[in-house]
């Protein structure tokens, strides 16, 4: 029988940077909210995920940076001390102590239950403790699942206790010999990661080139500057066995022809690794949630409007941000998400009197009903504004739609790109700059509706594209946001020239 029995206006299963974002933001006009956690306050990010793999990056890209400068590489000898990253990553992700989040939480006025929550009904859960206590909390307004992700690991490795991104970006010792399957950020990001730290890499990838969301140029540039550090990449390659014993892994790996599988195509290999990271992808955490009760397929994405309201579920009271839903799969998107579901429901369900004048709690319930797109009210940007960047080495960043994905939506798009190592501030930037920016403009409206950069350090430039889309701003306006000399983002400059504007 349940313990205890408590009533919130909002509860929001997941304490993550996107769960701790809906509650906050759900808060400001009144609303009880409750967060309910079973592992650590601040979720796969904050642990697991981007701040402790950009700790295991960031030393190999300072490193990088001062041995391309003249004058500052005399100051530079020896390698990478993997002790003392390894010790400031723990430092980056708390030691894994989630005491601090847990005091933000708590001094926003938010009610942290720490448990496994799971639906019995319309806005009723049970949520089981660690401790074997069970208590039932009911939602008034609405209920937000922010769960996140979980790895998809194949069946093939399920014998041979593999890495996923949790053991990687939390692994405590350098295997001498790791096989990275997997071709998208986390296998590119973790590969290059450990790499520099003194790790003999090898990457298998099922496809025809790394990072397939992004340009075709962009994976390529991937995978030469790995190669050149020592990686092995083998592209169109399959894994068909997987056997662990005390010498290692050892992987059966078949080469498909084709897809620059290279002149072993169609052999069979067979590699030996002391770790194998399996990176091939996540899949929507709703497993377990009790979602049948509510007539939803556990295991699956939640299907969700602009809004993040649940799709199928009467009453308008479910919603849901992230991973969970299938349209987000990075965290600062996530948090965007987070951000709109939140003030959809704090407006929605104000508590105030209808002539409360709060200015910071922001417009009336009747303003969230009738927004349209790009209010903060909707999730317009999902469609085709996302951001990503690869903190590889060269850095990876793109916005809104590839040259393939713009085409294949029907528009009609010029192509303008230019080699950043052309810039001037690449010549003082380092010898030997080289990187590449591309540009998608829809040509019928003038405006850029993607945009890609590639180069040591790019991902800071990303954002004044994201803007240019987001705003889609057209390129003879452009040509007035005239930038600073010698900096790379004079490459705007150079991109316009190219397209005659």
């Amino acid at each position: 029988m349940a313990e205890e029995t408590d009533r919130y206006d909002v509860v929001v299963l997941g304490a993550g940077a996107v769960g701790e974002n809906v509650a906050d933001r759900a808060s400001r006009t009144g609303l009880s909210v409750a967060v309910v956690e079973p592992a650590l306050v601040g979720g796969e990010c904050s642990y697991w995920a981007c701040m402790p793999s950009k700790a295991l990056l960031r030393p190999g890209d300072a490193l990088a940076a001062a041995q391309a400068v003249p004058g500052a590489d005399a100051a530079v000898t020896g390698r990478l001390d993997p002790a003392a990253v390894l010790a400031r990553r723990d430092e980056v992700a708390a030691h894994w102590d989630d005491a601090g989040q847990v005091a933000w939480v708590e001094g926003a006025g938010l009610t942290l239950l720490r448990g496994h929550a799971r639906f019995t009904g319309p806005r009723t859960l049970v949520v089981d403790g660690a401790d074997g206590t069970e208590r039932v909390v009911a939602a008034r307004c609405a209920v937000v699942v922010a769960t996140g992700s979980l790895p998809v690991v194949p069946e093939v490795f399920a014998d041979v206790r593999p890495w996923t991104s949790r053991e990687a970006t939390s692994a405590h010792r350098v295997p001498a010999r790791l096989a990275v399957v997997g071709g998208g950020v986390v296998a590119t990001e973790l590969a290059t990661a450990f790499a520099d730290l003194g790790s003999d890499v090898t990457v298998l990838v099922r496809g025809g080139r790394l990072l397939a969301g992004a340009e075709p140029f962009a994976g390529e540039a991937v995978a030469r500057a790995l190669a050149g550090r020592g990686v092995r990449v083998v592209l169109g390659a399959t894994v068909t066995s997987a056997v662990r014993d005390d010498a290692g892994v050892h992987l059966g790996v078949e080469h498909r022809p084709g897809d620059g599988a290279g002149s072993d195509a169609g052999a069979p290999e067979r590699l030996t690794a002391d770790e194998v990271l399996v990176a091939t992808g996540r899949r929507p955490a709703t497993d377990d949630l009790g979602l049948e009760t509510l007539g939803l397929r556990p295991g699956r994405a939640l299907d969700v409007d602009d809004r993040l309201q649940v799709a199928g579920v009467d009453g308008g009271w479910l919603f849901a941000a992230g991973d969970v839903t299938g349209r987000t799969a990075t965290t600062h998107q996530g948090k965007y998400d987070a951000r709109v579901v939140g003030d959809v429901i704090a407006a929605r369900f104000d508590p105030r009197p209808a002539d409360a004048d709060d200015a910071v709690a922001g417009p009336s319930r009747q303003a969230e009903a009738a927004a349209g797109p790009w209010s903060r009210y909707r999730a317009t940007a999902d469609t085709a504004a996302v951001p990503q960047v690869v903190f590889t080495r060269p850095q990876v960043a793109w916005v809104g739609r590839t040259q393939e994905q713009a085409e294949r939506a029907g528009l009609d798009v010029e192509v303008l790109t230019y080699e950043l190592g052309d810039l001037a501030a690449a010549t003082v930037t380092a010898v030997g700059y080289e990187g590449r920016a591309q540009l998608v403009v829809d040509t019928r409206r003038d405006v850029v509706v993607g945009a890609t950069f590639v180069g040591p350090d790019v991902a800071d430039m990303l954002h004044a594209a994201t803007i240019a889309v987001v705003g889609e701003v057209p390129l003879s306006r452009l040509w007035h946001a005239v930038p600073s000399y010698p900096t790379l983002s004079e490459v705007w400059l150079r991109l316009l020239e190219a397209a005659g504007r």
